[in-house]
């Protein structure tokens, strides 16, 4: 069983601040992104009425294919995640778990398992 100290330690610990920077290096970005573009659509619906109503093929109008780009742009950046997560932060985190479960980050090691002097 690990110890608090143990989880301590490997939150202390250089790889974690690099997993916690390379999250949040995609995360912010992409959810001002994603809140601008919904907020967009948003406005758009409130206040240009005109435009929303605007018909692009048949019964279909602008608001229909920008409220469906919602829901493609949810899926897009969830595998746009997926991918990051994979290439970028999963290998720190696998590491970090598999370092824990060895219990390296025991009371008195640095960042490599070794001892501090």
């Amino acid at each position: 069983m690990l110890t608090p100290e143990e989880y301590r330690q490997a939150q202390d610990s250089p790889e974690f601040t690099e997993l916690r920077r390379r999250f949040r290096r995609f995360a912010f970005p992409m959810t001002v992104a994603f809140f601008a573009w919904y907020l967009l659509y948003v406005l758009l619906s409130t206040y240009a009425d005109d435009f929303m109503a605007e018909k692009v093929f048949g019964d279909v109008n602008v608001g229909i294919l920008l409220g469906l780009a919602q829901f493609v742009t949810t899926f897009l950046i969830t595998q746009l995640y997926v991918r990051h997560a994979g290439r970028n932060t999963d290998p720190i985190a696998d590491e970090m778990r598999d370092r824990l479960e060895h219990h390296e980050y025991a009371r008195g090691t640095g960042a490599e398992g070794a001892p501090r002097g």
